[in-house]
Formats: C-alpha cells, sequence, structure tokens
C-alpha cells in the first residue's frame, strides 16, 4: 500500500466513513412514554466500555441498557414503552458477570468486524448475556410473553472458564418475535469440557439463523413450544444438539462437522425412560461430517405419548458417520457416506401406506422456483453493512414525528419517495400514526430502529365492509419490482376495523425475491393503540362485541398477481393481553383475518412464521401454489365462542371468507371458530412444521387437555379442492379433528396423541 493511500485510509476511519452505519447514523429515536430525555439508541462505548480485551466491561454494558432508569428488569412483567437498541462496536469486551438484557432490548454488534462478549476464568452467572433472569425461584418473565428482542452480530468466548466448570455462552427462554441472527460461540474443546454455548429451557418461539458452534460439550441445549432454526454450524462438540422438549422444531441447513452426536432428541421423565418429553423434529437439507451417531432417538411403537419422538429426515448428506438415526436398542438408520432423500417415524396419513412410518418415505418433489443451490430458497436478514451513514433516509428528519398522537401520514411518504438512488428508509424509533394509505413503490428499502409501529387511525380505516390498505407494498397487483422491509411493527391506535395493515402487491423475480425480515403485528394490548386493560378488558361470558375493540379488518393480504416474497421470522399477532400491565391481564381485541395469500402466480417462502387470534381465520391460501412453510404457527381467539366467528365481521366473498353459517351445518362442538389454516383451490405446498393452537373456551383452558377432549373447537385445518399437499409435522392443540379435506375429518387428535399437542408426521393429498 501506498503511504498516502494509507494515510487516506487512516483519515477515513477517523471520522467514521468505514465504520458501520448504525454507530455513525444521527439518532433521533423517540419513546413518547420513557419521559423526557430518554435514550433509544445507546452505544456502549459511551457509558465507558473499552473494548480492549484488558478492562472489564461488565458494568459499562449494564450502564448502557439500563440508562434510563426505568427499564424494565427485576420484578416487571413486559412492556414497549422503554424500548432501547444497545449497540457494540468492534472490540473484545471482558465480562465477570453476566449482562441482563432488559425487556425490550436489542444487542446489535458491528457486523463487519462482530465483537467478542468473552468471560473471565472467574466469570459468575447464567450465560454470558442472560436473557431470562432467574431472580428467584422462577424465570424474571413468562417465558411465553417476552416478545420483540434480538440479539447479532457477536462472538461468545468461554474459552477462559475451566472446561470442568459449568458455563452457558447464552441464557434465552423466550418467545415470538425474537431472534439470534450472526453469532459464533467459541467454548474449550477439552474432552473435560462441560461447556454450553445456547441453553433455552422454556417459551413459545420463534427463529434463529446464522449460528456456529465451536467446541463445548454441546452446542445447543433446546425446551420450547415450536422453533425454525436455520444455518447453525457445530464444529467439534461433543453433541451438537440436546432437544430437551418441543412441540415441533424443524432444522434447515444444518452442519455438524467432527461431532460425537449430532442431535439427540431422546429426552426423558426421570425414572420414566418409556416416556418422551421430545414432541418431533424435522431436519432438511443438513450436513454431517466426521460425526459418530447423526441422529439419536427413543421413538418406537411402544413409547409414550403414543406419536412422541416423531422425526423426518429429507436431504440429509454423512460424510464418515456409522450411525445415522440410533434407537434404543441399536442402529435404525445405517450411515456411510451417503445422502438419505427421505426417513421418517410417527403417524402418516398416505393414502394406501400403514399409519405407523418406521422407514425410508419418498421425498418431496421440490418445484426449481422455490429452490436455490443448497435446498429451499432462503435469505438472511440484509443489514447494509457496506453502505455509509449517508445512504439512509430519517423518517424523523423528512418530517415524521412518531410521537403517537401527530398525524404522520404524509411524512412518512415523503421519506420513502425521498430515498431513491439505492438509499434506504431509515424509520428512527417511533409510535406513527397514519390516517391513509402509504405506498411503498418497487425499490424500497425500509429498516426499523428498535421495532418502530406504524399505527392505523381514524375514519379511513373505519368501514368494516370495505377494508382499505394501511402500508401498500406497489401501487397495483402485479407491479414489477423488489422491496426489502425490516425491523419494524404495524398496528393500529384506536378502532380500525376497516384496516388491512399490510396490503403486498409487488410482483418480484423468484431468483431475487422481495423480503421482510423481523417485520410484525401488533393490534391492542400496548400503550398507543388505545385497547389495554381500561378499554377492552375481557369479559367472560359475554357475547357483547365492544365495537371500540376492533382493531384491524385484515393483518396482511398478498393480492391476485402478486409473487416473489420471502417472509422470516414474521410475527402477525393480535393481542391476547396487555404488554404494559404488571399482570399480563388479558384482554378482548378483535382482528377479522390473518395472513390471505391469493396470488395466482404463487411463489412464497415462511420462514418462521406466526399469526395468532384472527377472528375468520389465521392464515388462508386461496387460488395459489409453490409455497414453502417452515414451523408457521396459530391460536384461536382467546374468547371464542363468544362471540364466535358467525358475529363481528360480515362475510365478504371477494376476499374468499369462510361462511361458517353454512359450513357447520350438522357440524356438532364448536364449529364456528378460527380456521388455523384453510387452504382452497390451490396446489404444491411444502410445509415443514405447523403448530394450531385452540387452548380456550371463553379464556378457560379446561377443553385443550386429553383428559377433557380436546374439545376446544370442531375443527382447525381445511383443505378445499386442493391437490399436491405435502405437510411433515402437523401439531394441533384442542381441536377434535386435526385435519378437514373437503369437509369431511381426515384424522382425529385421539390416534395421534403426542407431548402436549396431537401429531401427524407425514401428510400428503393426491
Amino acid at each position: 500500500m501506498r503511504f498516502s493511500t494509507f494515510l487516506t485510509a487512516v483519515a477515513s476511519l477517523a471520522v467514521g466513513v468505514n465504520a458501520y452505519w448504525l454507530g455513525d447514523i444521527q439518532h433521533q429515536g423517540l419513546a413518547p412514554f420513557a419521559g423526557n430525555g430518554y435514550k433509544v439508541f445507546r452505544n456502549v462505548k459511551d457509558y465507558g466500555a473499552k473494548g480492549d480485551g484488558v478492562t472489564d466491561d461488565t458494568a459499562a454494558i449494564a450502564a448502557a441498557m439500563n440508562d434510563g432508569g426505568n427499564r424494565c428488569l427485576q420484578g416487571c412483567a413486559s412492556t414497549t414503552t422503554t424500548p432501547a437498541v444497545v449497540y457494540f462496536p468492534a472490540g473484545t469486551y471482558i465480562l465477570s458477570k453476566s449482562i441482563m438484557p432488559p425487556y425490550f432490548t436489542q444487542l446489535i454488534g458491528d457486523p463487519t468486524n462482530r465483537p467478542v462478549l468473552k468471560a473471565t476464568s472467574g466469570f459468575q452467572g447464567f450465560g454470558l448475556v442472560d436473557g431470562n433472569p432467574y431472580f428467584g425461584e422462577p424465570l424474571n418473565w413468562v417465558s411465553t410473553n417476552v416478545f420483540y428482542r434480538q440479539m447479532r452480530n457477536f462472538v461468545i468466548d468461554t474459552t477462559a472458564i475451566p472446561p470442568a466448570t459449568a458455563a452457558t455462552g447464552i441464557h434465552w427462554p423466550t418467545s415470538q418475535a425474537t431472534s439470534l441472527i450472526n453469532i459464533q460461540f467459541n467454548m474449550p474443546t477439552d474432552a473435560s469440557t462441560v461447556h454450553v454455548g445456547l441453553f433455552c429451557e422454556s417459551g413459545s418461539g420463534g427463529f434463529m439463523s446464522d449460528l456456529t458452534f465451536n467446541g463445548g460439550a454441546t452446542g445447543a441445549s433446546l425446551g420450547n413450544q415450536q422453533y425454525t432454526m436455520r444455518n447453525l454450524v457445530f464444529n467439534n462438540c461433543k453433541t451438537g444438539i440436546i432437544q430437551l422438549w418441543n412441540w415441533g422444531w424443524t432444522y434447515i441447513n444444518l452442519q455438524f462437522n467432527n461431532v460425537g452426536t449430532g442431535i439427540d432428541i431422546t429426552a426423558t421423565p426421570n425414572g420414566q425412560p418409556q416416556t418422551l418429553n421430545v414432541g418431533s423434529a424435522i431436519v432438511m437439507d443438513s450436513t454431517f461430517k466426521n460425526a459418530q451417531v447423526a441422529i439419536k432417538t427413543r421413538y418406537t411403537s411402544s413409547t409414550s405419548p403414543d406419536t412422541a419422538g416423531s422425526l423426518i429426515l429429507e436431504n440429509v448428506s454423512l460424510t464418515n458417520v456409522p450411525t445415522a438415526v440410533q434407537g434404543q436398542s441399536g442402529t435404525l438408520l445405517a450411515g456411510g457416506s451417503t445422502t438419505i432423500a427421505a426417513w421418517g417415524q410417527g403417524h402418516q396419513y398416505v393414502s394406501g401406506a400403514n399409519r405407523e412410518l418406521n422407514g425410508g418415505i419418498t421425498p418431496n418433489s421440490r418445484p426449481s422456483s422455490l429452490t436455490s443451490s443448497n435446498g429451499f430458497y432462503s435469505r438472511s436478514k440484509p443489514q447494509y453493512q457496506t453502505l455509509a451513514a449517508s445512504s439512509f433516509v430519517s423518517a424523523r428528519s423528512s418530517g415524521a414525528k412518531g410521537d403517537g398522537t401527530t398525524d404522520d401520514t404524509a411524512a412518512l411518504q415523503k421519506a420513502i419517495n425521498s430515498a431513491t438512488g439505492g438509499k434506504v428508509v431509515f424509520l428512527d424509533y417511533g409510535l406513527y400514526k397514519v390516517t391513509g394509505t402509504i405506498t411503498i413503490p418497487a425499490g424500497t428499502k425500509i429498516v426499523g430502529e428498535g421495532y418502530p409501529i406504524i399505527m392505523a387511525s381514524g375514519s379511513f380505516f373505519g368501514d368494516i365492509n370495505n377494508p382499505k390498505p394501511m402500508l401498500k407494498v406497489g401501487t397495483n397487483s402485479g407491479d414489477a419490482g423488489q422491496v426489502e422491509l425490516s425491523d419494524f411493527v404495524v398496528g393500529n391506535s384506536g378502532p380500525a376495523p376497516g384496516a388491512v395493515l399490510i396490503e403486498w402487491n409487488l410482483a418480484s423475480d423468484v431468483s431475487n425475491p422481495s423480503g421482510m425480515w423481523d417485520v410484525h403485528a401488533r393490534v391492542g394490548g400496548f400503550r398507543g393503540s388505545n385497547m389495554q386493560v381500561a378499554q377492552c378488558q375481557k369479559t367472560p361470558g359475554s357475547a357483547n362485541v365492544n365495537t371500540n375493540c376492533i382493531g384491524a379488518g385484515m393483518l396482511m393480504h398478498v393480492t391476485s398477481k402478486a409473487t416473489g416474497l420471502y417472509m422470516e421470522n414474521t410475527w402477525l399477532w393480535t393481542a391476547d393481553h396487555d404488554i404494559e400491565d404488571s399482570s399480563n391481564t388479558q384482554v378482548t381485541v378483535y382482528s377479522g383475518r390473518g395472513l390471505y395469500i391469493e396470488s395466482t402466480v404463487g411463489n412464497f417462502w415462511l420462514v418462521g412464521t406466526a399469526v395468532e387470534h384472527n377472528h375468520l381465520y389465521n392464515y388462508q391460501f386461496a387460488n395459489t401454489k409453490n409455497i414453502f412453510v417452515s414451523m408457521f404457527q396459530t391460536e384461536t381467539p382467546y374468547y371464542m365462542p363468544l362471540p364466535d366467528a358467525t358475529k363481528v365481521f360480515p362475510v365478504i366473498s371477494s376476499l374468499n371468507d369462510p361462511n361458517y353459517a353454512t359450513s357447520c351445518s350438522g357440524i356438532a362442538g364448536n364449529c364456528a371458530e378460527s380456521w388455523g389454516l384453510r387452504i382452497i383451490n390451490s396446489s404444491a405446498f411444502y410445509v415443514y412444521g405447523a403448530g394450531f393452537y385452540s387452548f380456550f373456551n371463553n379464556y378457560s383452558t379446561t377443553c385443550s387437555t386429553v383428559s377433557a377432549g380436546e374439545n376446544c373447537q370442531s375443527r382447525i385445518v381445511s383443505l378445499e379442492k386442493v391437490s399436491n399437499i405435502n405437510i411433515y409435522g402437523l401439531n394441533t392443540i384442542g381441536s377434535l379433528s386435526m385435519l378437514d379435506r373437503d369437509g369431511v375429518s381426515v384424522a382425529s387428535w385421539k390416534d395421534n396423541v403426542n407431548v402436549f399437542p396431537s401429531n401427524i408426521i407425514l401428510y400428503r393429498s393426491g
């Protein structure tokens, strides 16, 4: 390098030109309910952290996370009012104790040079990062209510802790709208090591991707209701993954190198070796190299519950792996150096096949439009690390207030329209109230700071019979181009019965699709929504509808000519409880429809998505094709059947709304309740994990137990005039029928009992 070039490079570094843009950009995020002077963005170096690999930075990092004085930590149930983005520039940060991110916190490192969090030899705590501490006997937060947090771009290093001393990299019992992304775990490789990289013992997830585990006794020790995990690498671990318990889990593109065991799903309660804790697992498009055993399982026809421990392998490559699947009594599937096309254990509903599955199966025939070089198409969340701060257009600098009361419609549209020439809209944290449609043209990129929320409000969204879009992606259905959206929330402020929170019209090239990453919907249940305990507290036993608690007509609509959309870790939630309430008190809030895709062109990827508590349905697909899904999840509204699905929202035939008044004729039980999944006149679906749950009957959970007969509702999945539907790992709770085709039940819950849900590991339609 010439000396003049060297001086130029040094000068650029000095002014921050080559630093990650998040550290350089002007931060104007406003938390309207947090008090004057509250900082949303915090750089740990502004609080005294050195990152020099020598100084103990524990206290400085804690100061950065807890700044503001009213952050939600010990004794706080949950809140959206005090968000924080805590930024770590490159460096090595020494930790002597756990750092504990409060509720609604994002920890973000520089992706161009990931910061290292390194434990001292005498480290004390449960995880270098403890995402849900045990201040007493229970977890600080109810793990199924831990939302809106993420951690990305770090190296977690426990190598200074003696190998034989228990150590955990990250403790992460959390739920929806959370993520761990682009993190490397470094642990000792000594034979005596007992270190664990990631420990998660409970929750209702979720999504993680791009994690690497080096060394340790266990890379990841995992227990949660359901999860999608993508792009995980395990190097020199004794065991890559120990599954503590689950209902359903989908693993995509995992790599195991020089491990003893890849994945262990044999967990049982103490003293009950024939009773299993793990519901099911799906492992796809993955590789095992130089492992002793790829998968350990305990599933047999005599284990309990009946379908517990169900398993699917598809497109799994082995290199020097003696045993592919090891059972209780020895090898179930031999290994070697080969590729397992498809293999499974559990219950199957396939024409002409025995219900009991234990062996090879025909793999799915995947459409080329959904695949890339190493399986189904996927893309990690863009972080724009090659851009400078000057490439971002701030919503606040464009005139938007984000204070929860000002009409920000025009200002947000101005910001979007001005972000041309490859620029990105930076949605500074805030609550942005809008009173009309905002159009997002092709070529737009929007990234949020700490999950800001755009809220539909006012009379424009008031007609329940004529829903109108709040965010309109593409002007007309079939408009060509690409859009990228990440890290923000859409919702409501007051009643908006005619709001479609997102309308997606864009037709993108399937080889370079549009994307939504960590984009969520939240209707009611938060400060600013005007639908909290004070306005919408539940009224068990009453079917009366408070029209002031109708928050949306539809959460997301993908129109007829749209195509080429990749959705990852998107949670579309109509609130069941008040996040701001100290007891998480339940509320009754209404939204008509969840996610509706009616694209006749098809080609969509739904990776780790969830849609909950919508009145007519949660997921509906009509007249479409070529859909990939991994571990999607729903819940029926807790208030049902008071009112049931024949009330509140009128049937709009142009939207293919289900008409429960006619379809429930002759069906016993609570038939007129929200579909978890409805597929109409469609084909070529590839579902790798699903959970459709109905826990309540008018706020009572007595209906969702095995002893009660799983009778919260009559049916929950409907296939109508379909073909080529392929489902691995269908889990249901509280529904008498697990799956209906053309109005006839295909499978009953009682024939497929699992650890808490019922499970069908394989279903295929003709």
